[in-house]
């Protein structure tokens, strides 16, 4: 307990500090040391600038979308909500191995809160590779592992016995308490708790060489939860980042932690906010030293 407080001492720390220092600057009107002034007409000309923004737009929306995974691959899916991208993963990306898990400990109380979900299950249950569990908290994740046995040795006569992980990919889409808090500092202190758990507990599921990929929406509060600092005091590191296209995932819905939207007759309701349209960064982390 005592090492978790001190990462999240770390971690909340440097919150402030960038607090502090988006305050200084919105405040202050000289210019930061660590951008060295333009003088007047020794930029490019306008006419060029507009023309190499609009090349790095162009650029970027038709980079083709980063999938994380290979069909064949061992994956973990935390807090899948209404499992529509465990669904997505199984009919069209082919995948074999996944092991889809929500916080919700029934069917009642999954479906309660997403009512279309019945026909994300069914799709999970049709590939007989595939699970499903119910009441798997990420902060308490158990441990999905294998065993192997290795040949005895001379010093030692007996066959050994070793543990490792059994997850290639750990996949955890849009992490959230699903707090009514309107207290930011408080959001964000409850949500980075929740990913040091995590972080450390997901570490004994990753088989060697494994990937950790956290989804978390662009912009305030979400960068506010410094990913990086915490993974880094987990002992991980990121090996690359990239934005998550929803669309390459056909049928994926974002799903709110608190569940859809409900009108006064308890029905699902339309125009409601629709978390894939928003822009989005998938992280990807590894051990340190693999």
């Amino acid at each position: 307990m005592a090492k978790r407080r001190g990462l999240l001492h770390h971690a909340v720390k440097a919150v402030k500090q960038q607090q502090k220092t988006a305050k200084a600057g919105s405040g202050s009107k000289s210019t930061p040391a660590s951008k060295p002034a333009t003088r007047p007409g020794s930029g490019p000309p306008a006419s060029k600038r507009q023309k190499t923004g609009n090349s790095n737009q162009h650029r970027q929306q038709n980079q083709k979308p980063i999938i994380p995974f290979q069909p064949d691959d061992t994956i973990l899916l935390v807090g899948e909500g209404d499992l529509s991208f465990a669904a997505s993963l199984i009919t069209h990306h082919r995948c074999t191995n996944v092991t889809a898990t929500v916080l919700e400990k029934s069917f009642d109380e999954l479906s309660d809160k997403y009512p279309h979900v019945s026909s994300n299950i069914a799709a999970i249950e049709q590939c007989p590779t595939a699970r499903l569990l119910y009441g798997i908290d990420a902060r308490k994740l158990p441990p999905f592992t294998t065993k192997s046995s290795k040949p005895p040795t001379s010093a030692a006569k007996i066959m050994t016995t070793t543990t490792t992980g059994a997850m290639k990919r750990i996949i955890f889409n849009f992490p959230h308490t699903g707090g009514k808090s309107t207290d930011v500092n408080r959001q964000v202190r409850h949500n980075q708790e929740l990913l040091v758990d995590f972080f450390r507990r997901a570490q004994l599921s990753l088989c060697p060489n494994g990937t950790i990929i956290v989804t978390l929406f662009e912009g305030e509060p979400y960068t506010l939860w410094n990913i990086r600092d915490l993974a880094r005091h987990a002992g991980l590191q990121v090996e690359t980042s990239f934005r998550f296209v929803a669309g390459v995932y056909p049928g994926y819905q974002h799903a709110r932690t608190l569940g859809v939207v409900k009108n006064r007759k308890g029905q699902a309701a339309r125009g409601a906010w629709r978390g894939e349209e928003r822009e989005a960064r998938s992280y990807v982390f590894v051990r340190k030293g693999e």
